[in-house]
């Protein structure tokens, strides 16, 4: 049961990893569009979900949860984050998101997120939210079947939330959707995920929105 209880508490909205300033994207697509319906959040969520989280963000966590604390491997699968992450407004949001969350567990007694804040500032580790996440979470407890619903609850949860935040939709809205995500975040999470399986991202829209919002005047969110 315990470790069920540890993955409520990373998944939770109060828990200060910084995410409140990201908007994963969603921000520049409501300005492109003009704004976003209920139905058309839903369709995206589910796309982010499918094309960039369970490909990619769910391949980059589970590698570094499989690296047990080894500094190499975890530095290894974050310069692979780095390169293949195409939009500049995205790699360093996922890296100051990742900051965020080592500081909150450094501050909090966790040894290996101190070890891993330490890396980010010496260079050898970059500090991708994703694996930054893994490693972490392998220390805190979490199997990885509970790393993996965690990571897809929060990433679902953070573009419904920014999208509330946007007023693009209302917050009983943003429950219904997020709750029409569960299912489909348990799918994508079961059954087995070899160890040479590579990062995959498919998200045009989601990429161009977050490199149009970059160059915007006026923001929200950081990304």
């Amino acid at each position: 049961m315990l470790p069920t209880l540890r993955a409520f508490w990373q998944a939770d909205g109060a828990f200060p990893s910084g995410s409140f300033a990201f908007s994963y994207g969603i921000e520049g697509i409501i300005a492109l569009r003009g704004g976003l319906d209920i139905n058309e959040l839903r369709r995206l969520v589910s796309a982010a979900l499918k094309h960039r989280w369970a490909t990619y963000d769910r391949i980059a966590l589970l590698r570094s949860f499989r690296a047990s604390g080894d500094l190499a491997i975890v530095a290894a699968v974050d310069r692979e984050v780095e390169a293949s992450t195409l939009v500049e407004n995205l790699r360093s949001g996922s890296r100051r998101n990742g900051a965020s969350f080592l500081a909150a567990h450094a501050r909090i007694g966790n040894d290996l997120a101190a070890i891993l804040r330490g890396a980010v500032r010496s260079g050898e580790c970059l500090g991708h939210i994703a694996v930054m996440q893994g490693a972490v979470w392998s220390a805190v407890g979490l199997d990885e079947t509970l790393a993996q619903l965690t990571s897809g609850y929060t990433v679902a949860s953070n573009l419904i939330t920014a999208a509330i935040r946007l007023g693009a939709i209302g917050a009983l809205q943003g429950q219904h959707a997020l709750a029409d995500c569960l299912p489909l975040i348990e799918q994508l999470a079961a059954g087995e995920t070899p160890e040479d399986t590579e990062l995959e991202s498919f998200v045009p829209f989601l990429d161009v929105a977050a490199a149009r919002h970059a160059q915007a005047d006026l923001r929200l969110f950081a990304n």
